[in-house]
């Protein structure tokens, strides 16, 4: 069983490395969407450093009104600290590919035990991990809408690249994955 999910799983992630390549480094989306710089860098980056000594995830919020009330219209603003250095991203540039081969072998395993309907014909197949790959984008990037969050088009955004990044894993995921004993077809 683990034989028949680990090459397309490996395909996918083979997929997803190339897309990720080209949507951020060479078109750089991470950059514009995620990691936009601010202004006085240097001034932020103090009062952070002084004022958020421990990793987790903080919240921002304006001062209250006489009334004991957040202003209507004010920004909240959100912090996450790691805890890590520029230092650790040597060691952590395995873990993304790491998580992503795992969900791409969930995923395959899944596939691989669908039923002969959707095993018989490579566009169920695209369709199967297409459609998984629509729930994790969902679950994983919209969620983040909100508060000290994403803003929507930037969630949408994400979303988006990972449902095309899943897109693009399903169709060379489902091309060995097919019922057993049925020889290759067309859609």
């Amino acid at each position: 069983m683990l034989k028949r999910i680990v090459g397309p799983a490996a395909l996918g992630l083979l997929v997803m490395f190339v897309w990720t390549f080209v949507v951020n480094g060479i078109f750089g989306f991470t950059l514009r969407v995620e990691m936009k710089r601010i202004p006085n860098e240097p001034e932020v980056y103090r009062v952070l450093k002084e004022n958020v000594v421990l990793p987790g995830a903080y919240m921002a919020n304006p001062a209250l009104t006489p009334e004991g009330q957040f202003p209507a219209g004010e920004p909240v603003f959100s912090v996450r600290a790691s805890g890590m250095g520029h230092e650790a991203a040597g060691r952590m540039v395995l873990v993304g590919p790491a998580i992503s081969f795992i969900t791409l072998l969930l995923a395959a395993g899944l596939l691989s035990m669908a039923s002969p309907r959707i095993l018989s014909r490579y566009s169920r197949r695209v369709l199967f991990v297409v459609v998984l790959g629509l729930l994790l984008a969902v679950f994983t990037n919209l969620t983040k809408i909100g508060i000290g969050g994403y803003p929507v088009h930037t969630a949408l955004l994400l979303a988006a690249r990972d449902f095309v990044s899943w897109t693009l894993a399903g169709l060379v995921m489902a091309w060995p994955l097919r019922a057993p004993g049925d020889a290759p077809r067309a859609a």
